[in-house]
């Protein structure tokens, strides 16, 4: 049986201070997101994962950098990187930024996938690039997989394990080491946790 556990990166300072990142900025872990990691690793470093994969934005890997371990495979996938947010990329919620995100936002919520920021990537570029890797889940070879990913990612991508339309994205919750927990079951991925907490607490 496989399984994987998903979860969003640590807190960085753009976080804290919500600045945009996206794919664009290479921001590294805070304090916080630090403390957020070693609280993970502490609660789920018995599990014996055979494979990891982080995207190629430096705060997936410090996330889970003391998971790693040379003799056991890390794959670095830019498939599973931010969304591209374009002009967003770098700055604050000012009122206009603000107007013009909420637009794309609800117009992906209306199901319209191609819109998307000035410079940036659509809610269907995003489906594209997970869409084969998530197929590709099935193909490696592993038992238990620690996947570190992203905020918009990881709603595009629990959408897509639930066959839910990405009109539904807003829908799923994501926290900076926020856990989701799959199950391959029959050939169909099974969710088994949801934004999963309890390593803060």
């Amino acid at each position: 049986m496989k399984e994987i556990f998903i979860l969003r990166h640590g807190e960085t300072e753009c976080n804290r201070n919500r600045i945009v990142q996206g794919s664009g900025v290479d921001s590294e872990l805070n304090e916080t997101g630090i403390v957020q990691s070693k609280k993970f690793f502490s609660k789920y470093k018995s599990i014996p994962f055979d494979l990891h994969i982080h995207s190629n934005l430096i705060r997936t890997k410090q996330t889970i950098s003391l998971f790693l371990n040379p003799s056991i495979p890390c794959l670095v996938d830019d498939r599973i990187r931010e969304i591209s947010w374009g002009e967003h990329e770098g700055k604050g919620d000012e009122p206009e930024l603000m107007q013009k995100y909420y637009r794309v936002i609800r117009s992906w919520q209306g199901g319209i996938y191609t819109d998307k920021a000035l410079d940036g990537e659509s809610a269907i570029d995003l489906s594209n690039r997970l869409n084969p890797f998530i197929k590709d889940l099935k193909n490696l070879t592993f038992s238990k997989a620690l996947i570190c990913t992203h905020g918009r990612t990881l709603r595009a991508m629990i959408c897509i394990f639930k066959n839910w339309p990405l009109s539904r994205m807003e829908e799923i919750e994501h926290t900076n080491t926020g856990l989701y927990h799959l199950i391959l079951d029959e050939n169909d991925w099974k969710i088994i946790i949801e934004n999963d907490l309890a390593h803060l607490e």
